[in-house]
C-alpha cells in the first residue's frame, strides 16, 4: 500500500535501527541516559533556547508547555483547527484547568490582528484573562500552511506589551524551516515555549521535545513524571532522533515537491479541488465540496487501488507525503487520483 494518511506512518530505516541498537543508555528518570541528555542539549542549541525535555509524544510536549504558561482558570487562545484544541482530546482542560477560545483563519494562516482582536489580558475578577496564545507551524489541518514570520513577529511585539505569553506547536516546524529557509532560531526567539516532533517528517519511530527556559523545563520534567511519562532507557529512541537530525532534515524538500505534484495533478482535473499555490509543504487537502463524492468515498476508492488517504471531515481528503513515499509512488497516485476525480466531475 502507498500510505499517504500521515507522515507519522514512516518506519525507521535499517541504518536508523542499527544506530538505535548500539545507543548508550541509562535511566532517564534519574537523568542518566547519555543519549537523551545529548539530544536535549543538541535540540536546545539548534533553537537557541536554554533547555529541552524529551517526551514520547507531541501532544504531551504541547500540554507540558501550555501548563507552564497558563494557570487553571486562565485562557489559552489559538486557531479554530489547531491540533492543540482539535486533536488532543481536551487535555488542557482535563489536566491543567485551562480554558480555550479560538479564532478562525482560512488554511490556518496567521494574521496577528485575529488573535489580538479576541485576546483579553488582565480581564479582572468577572471574566477570563488571556495569558497565552498558541501558534501552529506548519498548520496541519490547514493543509501544511507555513506561518509568515512577519506576522509572528508582529504578534510577539504586541503580546509582549500586555504580558501574554506565546507557545509554538512546531511539530512540523522542520518543514517550515526547509520550505522558507528561515532559521529555527529566528522562529524560536518569538516564543516562550516550543514543541517539536521527531516522528513525523524526520522519520523517527517516536519522540518530541518541549523547549523553554531551564526553570520551565525543570517544572515540566516533574509534570512529565506526574503524568506517567517518566521513562527509563530511552536512549534507543534518542539515537533515532539524532539519526533523523543528521540525515532527514534537508530531504524534506523531496516531500514538498511530491506534495506539489499531487496538487498539480488534482488541479489539472479541476481548480475546484486544490490550489497548488496553497501547498506550502507536505500536506495536500483535496476539497470535494463541488462534487457528489465524499472524502470517505474517495478514500475507499483509493484504497481499492492500493492507496491510503485520510478523510478529514465530510468533504476534505488529506494526502501527506513523507520519506517512505517514492517518486514512482507519486506517479501512480497522480494517475489514480486524477482518474477518480475526473469520474466524480463527470457524474455530477
Amino acid at each position: 500500500m502507498i500510505d499517504l494518511r500521515s507522515d507519522t506512518v514512516t518506519r525507521p530505516s535499517q541504518e536508523m535501527r542499527a544506530v538505535m541498537a548500539s545507543a548508550p543508555v541509562g535511566d532517564d528518570v534519574y537523568g542518566e541516559d547519555p543519549t537523551i541528555n545529548a539530544l536535549e542539549e543538541r535540540i536546545a542549541s539548534m533553537f537557541g533556547v536554554e533547555a529541552a525535555l524529551f517526551t514520547p509524544t507531541g501532544s504531551l510536549a504541547n500540554q507540558l508547555a501550555i501548563r507552564q504558561l497558563v494557570k487553571p482558570g486562565e485562557e489559552l487562545i489559538t486557531e479554530t483547527f489547531s491540533h492543540i484544541v482539535r486533536a488532543e482530546l481536551g487535555a488542557g482542560a482535563v489536566f491543567s484547568g485551562i480554558s480555550t477560545r479560538t479564532w478562525f483563519s482560512p488554511r490556518g494562516l496567521l494574521r496577528a490582528q485575529d488573535p489580538l482582536a479576541i485576546s483579553y489580558p488582565d480581564a479582572g475578577p468577572y471574566q477570563v484573562s488571556t495569558t497565552a496564545i498558541a501558534i501552529e507551524n506548519t498548520h496541519n489541518f490547514g493543509g501544511g500552511t507555513v506561518q509568515p514570520l512577519a506576522e509572528i513577529q508582529k504578534l510577539r511585539e504586541a503580546t509582549s506589551k500586555v504580558g501574554i505569553a506565546m507557545h509554538l506547536d512546531g511539530a512540523r516546524l522542520w518543514n517550515a524551516h526547509v520550505a522558507t529557509g528561515i532559521s529555527l532560531k529566528d522562529y524560536a526567539k518569538n516564543f516562550d515555549t516550543i514543541s517539536i516532533c521527531l516522528s513525523k517528517g524526520l522519520g523517527a519511530p517516536a519522540g518530541s521535545l518541549m523547549l523553554s527556559t531551564k526553570d520551565r523545563v525543570a517544572s515540566a520534567r516533574v509534570w512529565r513524571k506526574r503524568y506517567g511519562s517518566g521513562m527509563r532507557q530511552i536512549g534507543i529512541l534518542g539515537a533515532a532522533g539524532n539519526f533523523a537530525l543528521d540525515h532527514n532534515i534537508d530531504r524534506l524538500s523531496d516531500d514538498h515537491n511530491h506534495a506539489h505534484s499531487l496538487a498539480l495533478a488534482a488541479h489539472s482535473v479541476s481548480p475546484i479541488f486544490v490550489n497548488p499555490d496553497h501547498v506550502d509543504t507536505n500536506i495536500v487537502a483535496i476539497d470535494l465540496t463541488g462534487v457528489k463524492l465524499s472524502a470517505a468515498e474517495l478514500s475507499a476508492q483509493l484504497k481499492e487501488a492500493g492507496i491510503l488517504a485520510s478523510a478529514m471531515g465530510v468533504n476534505v481528503l488529506r494526502l501527506v507525503t513523507h520519506l517512505d513515499i517514492s517518486t514512482e509512488d507519486i506517479s501512480k497516485v497522480n494517475e489514480v487520483l486524477s482518474e477518480l476525480l475526473q469520474r466524480a466531475l463527470v457524474t455530477q
